[in-house]
């Protein structure tokens, strides 16, 4: 049994195993290799490798790959989402075009699937009126717990260019938050070495954020941050580096803290950057448990 494909435009240049494990089947790299050897995968009747670089129009037949597909995979469905849960985005939507959505993320969701969650905004997304006959695609993290401004790409063109404007820095996102404690009114800047785990090995990365002081108290101070660098819980582990956790956090905090399940006191306040000389800048308000913290407190 033949299956066909034509690469549209979203994936060209792109190598042929990054589509294969997006569109076809997420599968191990030594097997995709192995499928290719075999000659059950053919680019313009022609064997390819791995590498090769797809262009819009090219033709990729795939003759009869079940048999080789690991028997121990486990292929993770896609959340569905129902109408209603669709319909409540409306309200979060902040700019909507033809190239990205920006949406105001509420505390509490994952951006996609992983082993301890299903229920995520990509999903969800994916089958509303937002994305009809367009695929998104995630080209910045917020964690789980954070709300505030979230951009997902429509096109494959769109996802790279924010990837790359992300990486060299030219999208400047500003965070508030409230943390525990009144912070020194001489900190500026927090600057750390963070360490990470990928697997047994470890990595230690350099993270930067400029830190503003807004509003304090003895028990708390209201906080404006921009990360300079873009590490994994970045912010979160910079204040509690500094016995000044973030307010209801869950992960990093302190034993005199006591514990309360309510929604992490970190918003993604703005983002701002420019493409085609066009200058963006969006802004996200801030969830009732915010607003309502900070008016019961400053």
């Amino acid at each position: 049994m033949r299956e066909s494909y034509i690469i549209d435009k979203n994936y060209n240049n792109s190598r042929f195993d990054k589509w294969f494990k997006t569109t076809i089947l997420n599968i191990p790299q030594s097997l995709i290799e192995k499928i290719l050897r075999k000659k059950k995968i053919k680019v313009n009747k022609k064997k390819v490798k791995t590498s090769y670089r797809l262009q819009t129009g090219d033709v990729v037949d795939i003759f009869n790959i079940e048999g080789l597909k690991p028997k121990n995979i486990k292929i993770t469905s896609k959340y569905k989402s129902t109408k209603k849960e669709r319909k409540i985005y409306d309200d979060f939507v902040i700019e909507n075009n033809e190239n990205f959505l920006v949406v105001n993320k509420p505390s509490g969701i994952a951006v996609q699937s992983g082993t301890k969650t299903h229920k995520n905004i990509i999903d969800i997304l994916s089958t509303s009126k937002y994305f009809e006959g367009k695929k998104p695609y995630i080209v910045h993290r917020l964690d789980k717990e954070t709300s505030g401004v979230f951009i997902i790409a429509k096109n494959r063109e769109y996802a790279q260019l924010f990837t790359t404007l992300f990486r060299i820095r030219k999208i400047h996102k500003t965070y508030h938050a409230v943390a525990h404690g009144a912070l020194n009114s001489k900190i500026k800047k927090l600057e750390d070495n963070l360490v990470y785990y990928d697997n047994q090995k470890k990595i230690i990365q350099k993270a930067i954020t400029n830190l503003k002081i807004i509003k304090k108290n003895t028990d708390f101070s209201f906080l404006e941050l921009n990360p300079i660098t873009g590490r994994k819980h970045q912010i979160r582990k910079q204040l509690y580096a500094i016995n000044h956790p973030i307010v209801f956090d869950q992960k990093y905090y302190l034993e005199r803290n006591k514990k309360e399940k309510n929604n992490l006191l970190l918003h993604a306040y703005k983002i701002k950057f420019m493409i085609n000389d066009i200058k963006y800048n969006f802004k996200a308000n801030y969830s009732k448990n915010f607003s309502q913290f900070l008016r019961n407190n400053f």
